[in-house]
């Protein structure tokens, strides 16, 4: 007995250790986040209760590496404790949440094939959206390359329901049947440039009054832009970024619509040796919107698959789950502060000011124009790292909303008091990022 086990540990580490040009490696997350949700993503009516949970992601990770080639795979569980029963045989909760292949086809050239994350830049238009628990993954093929500070990336997907025997109907709901993209980025001296084209067609489908078919196909539409203008002048930080959009919504709407941003950031170092640091950050962000008047033609921006948590206040009151999708856009004017006790403990306080981008007309009475205020949100967060593995952060929001937005979320007579909060426990033992959704 003891002869088998020393020959399954040996063959264990031949396994493991006998190439050295093969690596094979395991490592693992696990975040647990609590919630009390009081007009999270929707403000609340004054006849609901807040709602209050606990939830988890489980995620194990892993690759091989050998001479011109990787494999990755993640498996995870997204689960709400109490979902399932103490007693089970199986649940639907575990998924792969990545599964690639990459193979180096020269010195500078790489192709990537399989689900995989597509994460850029600041994440405002392509992020892993790593806040929700599930995450987003692409089923991707890319091809990279890479010389020094320069990248140029380019590739696509085709989706479908299934392996079907006839047919190309594509009918899982929010996802492109098919888009293609191509991205540049580089680094001249403290300036910092990349710049983005991304295809993005939706599967329409038209049917007469008993359910038939009578058309179908794809409607594109393309967004191009500007993702990182950023400039480093020793403790300044200047940046920006700028999208548009064109083309045709799944309505056959024509879209005309943008995305600008500009901010600055100022640093103040502590005592050498300390770690304390202060950092300042003001900022506008325009998300064009369409008038709710006038829709004959689609002005609203879409970031379609960014990160979206990260902006506009985290209360994910804007483009987070859909939430103000084709609407009246979103101006915000914002104000955030960190500061660093040491490189383990921080806390930040963040101030937004939201008004709407197009105009907003009562849907009742006259239709007059109502002011284009919607309201001012207040972010408090902290941080803490307890060692290379586990760390803590939490954070509480309040939202002050104006008649505008009570309008505009069209959910009845709301409450006074609009609030939200989190304690999450992070186990990341392999990531340099130690803390989750908020952007400092």
């Amino acid at each position: 007995m003891f002869q088998k086990k020393i020959y399954g540990l040996g063959l264990l580490m031949a396994f493991s250790f006998t190439s050295a040009q093969a690596q094979f490696n395991i490592d693992g997350q696990i975040l647990q986040r609590g919630e009390f949700r009081n007009g999270f993503n929707r403000l609340i009516n004054e006849t609901d209760d807040p709602a209050s949970f606990i939830a988890h992601r489980a995620r194990l990770q892993a690759s091989y590496k050998m001479e011109g080639a990787s494999f990755y795979m993640s498996i995870q569980d997204v689960r709400t404790w109490g979902n399932t029963a103490q007693i089970k045989l199986t649940d639907n909760f575990l998924s792969v949440h990545e599964a690639w292949l990459e193979a180096n086809l020269s010195e500078n050239w790489k192709v990537k094939l399989g689900r995989q994350e597509l994460n850029y830049d600041n994440f405002r238009f392509l992020g892993n959206l790593d806040w929700a628990l599930q995450g987003r993954a692409h089923d991707f093929a890319l091809v990279k390359y890479e010389k020094d500070a320069m990248n140029f990336h380019f590739g696509g997907g085709y989706n479908q329901d299934g392996q079907a025997l006839s047919g190309n109907t594509f009918t899982v709901p929010n996802q492109y049947k098919a888009a293609q993209m191509a991205r540049y980025g580089n680094v001249w001296g403290d300036f910092h440039f990349s710049a983005l084209f991304w295809n993005d067609g939706r599967q329409y489908i038209t049917t007469d009054d008993t359910g038939a078919i009578l058309d179908e196909g794809i409607r594109y539409r393309q967004t191009i832009g500007l993702p990182t203008l950023r400039y480093q002048m020793g403790n300044t930080t200047f940046s920006g970024y700028y999208y548009h959009q064109f083309g045709t919504d799944v309505a056959g709407r024509n879209i005309n619509a943008y995305n600008a941003s500009a901010q600055i950031s100022q640093q103040v170092d502590g005592e050498a040796g300390t770690g304390r640091r202060l950092r300042i950050t003001g900022g506008f962000e325009i998300l064009s919107g369409t008038p709710n008047n006038d829709r004959s033609e689609n002005r609203s921006y879409s970031p379609l698959y960014g990160t979206n948590h990260l902006f506009n206040g985290y209360m994910d009151l804007f483009f987070v789950g859909g939430a103000h999708e084709n609407n009246v856009g979103l101006q915000d004017y914002y104000l955030r502060a960190r500061y660093d006790f040491n490189p383990k403990f921080f806390v930040q306080t963040d101030g937004h000011l939201f008004y709407s981008d197009a105009a907003v007309y009562r849907a009742s009475g006259a239709g007059e124009r109502m002011d284009n205020y919607f309201g001012t949100e207040l972010d408090l967060s902290f941080g803490y790292i307890f060692n290379h593995a586990i760390s803590l952060q939490g954070g509480y929001s309040q939202f002050l909303y104006t008649d505008t937005f009570e309008a505009v979320q069209n959910n009845g007579t709301l409450k006074n008091n609009q609030n939200w909060a989190y304690l999450m426990l992070i186990f990341r033992p392999t990531m340099k990022n130690k803390f989750i959704g908020i952007l400092l």
